[in-house]
């Protein structure tokens, strides 16, 4: 399945060696803890980069310190992120890297180790959150169901898919069209459609393993 089958919502980062090197990087099985957090949070922070290049913005006149006028744009107000614990709280420092107050919602859900059934075991957000946009963050797909009960989480909370951007580092193709399915209307930003997700991320990242 390619990204084309997956929708215009369905957003892949652009390709080029160096986001190639650290998806290779992060996939090997000799890389070391240390080195495997420095080469994540670079390809966090593009992942997130990129995630902001999808919120809307005004245009905008500025004065520059040699009193010239410089049209530029500037993002509206009104964005936040969210993430789903625990691997999702990797992205929140790269988001606070680009946008320094942005206020960081989060999601807790419980998978079932054998059915992969998921539920929601805590949720806290800005009491506005239904008025967001919002940079849901979740590093890892397989099967898309943690993401599919976290959306409806946020919908419960009165969020149109629409306000929603979810930005992933890997996603299976299975996780991919599961997630489209439910929620065509939401944008989805990852760095790789590849039908092995590296679920070991989250337990390297944090140095549980």
């Amino acid at each position: 399945m390619s990204s084309v089958d997956l929708g215009h919502n369905f957003l892949l980062l652009p390709r080029n060696c160096q986001v190639r090197e650290l998806q290779t990087i992060l996939r090997d099985k000799t890389t070391s803890r240390s080195d495997f957090k420095f080469y994540a949070d670079r390809l966090i922070r593009l992942v997130i980069e990129e995630g902001l290049n999808q919120l809307p913005y005004t245009q905008t006149v500025v004065t520059t310190p040699t009193n010239c006028e410089y049209a530029g744009v500037v993002f509206e107000k009104g964005n936040c992120g969210v993430s789903i614990v625990r691997s999702g709280e990797a992205m929140e420092q790269g988001l606070r890297d680009c946008c320094r107050s942005i206020r960081i919602g989060k999601i807790l859900v419980d998978s079932d180790h054998d059915t992969h059934d998921a539920r929601v075991v805590y949720a806290k957000f800005p009491e506005d959150i239904a008025k967001r946009k919002i940079l849901l963050m979740y590093p890892i797909m397989s099967t898309g169901n943690t993401v599919i009960r976290s959306v409806k989480v946020l919908k419960d909370h009165q969020v149109p898919e629409e306000n929603i951007i979810l930005v992933n580092l890997f996603c299976t193709p299975q996780a991919a069209h599961s997630v489209v399915e439910h929620f065509p209307g939401m944008k989805i930003l990852t760095s790789e459609l590849h039908a092995v997700a590296p679920n070991h991320f989250g337990q390297k990242y944090f140095g549980t393993e």
